[in-house]
């Protein structure tokens, strides 16, 4: 079957869209969108702005992301090179979404972090 003619179903072990999730909603994919939603970022740039991302998952990352169509890499022929990267027109769309569930997990985490004080509490007098 051709994959223009299937219907994409993430929760399909086969379906494609699978690994593009991964890529996406993944903690290191999830945050380098969020951060290039900001502008064009050189690689040393980003992996400062994406706190804590070792250089090999940095470039994992941005190699997934780019692969599917989200993230552009432009390398300039220059001494010494020097490669931006930024969002395509279909990773911007997806930036926006993670970012609306990034801001709603960050303003509801005193909620998070009181239900986990109360999970550990009930869990440690067992």
């Amino acid at each position: 079957m051709d994959s223009t003619d299937m219907a994409y179903d993430v929760f399909s072990r086969q379906c494609p869209s699978r690994s593009t999730l991964e890529h996406v909603t993944g903690r290191w994919g999830a945050l380098t969108l969020g951060a290039l939603h900001d502008g064009t970022f050189r690689f040393n740039e980003l992996r400062r702005r994406v706190d804590g991302v070792s250089e090999k998952m940095l470039s994992q990352t941005l190699h997934a992301l780019e692969r599917d169509g989200l993230v552009h890499r432009d390398a300039q022929p220059t001494n010494p090179p020097r490669v931006d990267y930024r969002l395509t027109p279909l990773g911007h769309e997806i930036a926006e979404r993670l970012l609306t569930l990034i801001r709603f997990v960050e303003a509801r985490q005193d909620e998070v972090l009181t239900a986990q004080e109360r999970y550990d509490e009930a869990r440690g007098a067992l």
